[in-house]
């Protein structure tokens, strides 16, 4: 299994961004999908997971500015991230939920 995360790079404050991650190797169909980061000095937090349907579960540090989805047709899932703020600046990871396989990370910085 492999995930191809990508997107990330420099915004301001307010600024928006889409990551992508591409997963080959698995039936992408029947897989649920999560979003992490992990902040400088910080442990990596979940920020969202989608399953298979496409329902979302986010984290109250990004729900309402983040949304996650997923086209099965490219086996890529997304995370569209709003309303950036300097606390957001991160290292953001993909994962197929349930295992270890991790995408390798694309970063993301927020300035003010």
């Amino acid at each position: 299994v492999q995930l191809q995360a990508s997107g990330g790079g420099s915004v301001q404050v307010g600024g928006s961004l889409r990551l992508s991650c591409v997963v080959s190797g698995t039936v992408f169909s029947s897989t649920a999908m999560g979003w992490y980061r992990q902040a400088p000095g910080k442990q990596r937090e979940a920020l969202a997971a989608i399953n298979e349907g496409g329902a979302v579960n986010y984290d109250s540090s990004v729900k309402g500015r983040f949304t996650a989805s997923r086209d099965n047709n490219k086996n890529t899932v997304y995370l569209q991230m709003d309303s950036l703020k300097p606390e957001d600046t991160a290292v953001y990871y993909c994962k197929v939920m349930g295992t270890n396989y991790w995408g390798q990370g694309t970063l993301v910085t927020v300035s003010s």
